[in-house]
């Protein structure tokens, strides 16, 4: 797990078999992808307790669409926004700026850079962005109480050290995904 390592070619293998498949299956499993998000984001509000550890999950749904097909993660990201809308619209604030951008960023950078460090970078900056947001343009208290509406730089810091290992899990997380996704289609050259 190192951070400074290139990434295999098993991500840009998964992108190219994806784009031989119909509009319409691409379609459906965009869908999919976008309804097992808004299932995990809103198991929070539904499962008081355990289901604010299934939550942060609803990463992953939006990350295999954005890696397999940039489209199809922002439409899938989307897709879930509008469900959250109709299951239960207090994740709709906490979805788009955390875990669903956080998906999307690290699935882009999967298409763009070929060094972790770079895609880990990405989806860290995004993630503190969205955070930030939260926390000081909308004054929605993300992180709880502890943390004061007024800005700090150590509260910056702090968001970013945090945003730049949980992006390092979800990229280890989804590189092992796909790995395990070429053992189950061994077509590769």
């Amino acid at each position: 797990m190192d951070v400074l390592k290139p990434i295999s070619d098993d991500v840009r293998f998964a992108q190219l078999e994806f784009r031989k498949h119909t509009k319409a299956k691409k379609l459906v499993l965009g869908c999919f992808l976008a309804c097992i998000a808004a299932v995990l984001q809103s198991a929070g509000g539904f499962l008081l307790g355990i289901g604010y550890f299934i939550s942060p999950f609803a990463t992953l749904p939006i990350l295999i669409g954005a890696m397999f097909s940039l489209q199809m993660g922002v439409m899938s990201y989307f897709i879930t926004i509008l469900l959250l809308f109709i299951l239960f619209p207090s994740e709709l604030v906490v979805f788009p700026f955390t875990t669903g951008l956080l998906g999307i960023g690290i699935g882009a950078a999967f298409s763009f850079f070929k060094k972790r460090l770079s895609i880990i970078s990405l989806g860290a900056i995004l993630l503190t962005i969205g955070i930030m947001s939260l926390l000081y343009v909308f004054d929605f208290p993300v992180l709880g109480p502890a943390i004061s509406d007024s800005f700090s730089f150590r509260t910056a810091g702090s968001i970013f050290l945090f945003s730049f290992l949980y992006s390092w899990l979800w990229v280890e997380i989804a590189l092992f995904f796909f790995k395990k996704l070429k053992i189950i289609n061994p077509r590769k050259k």
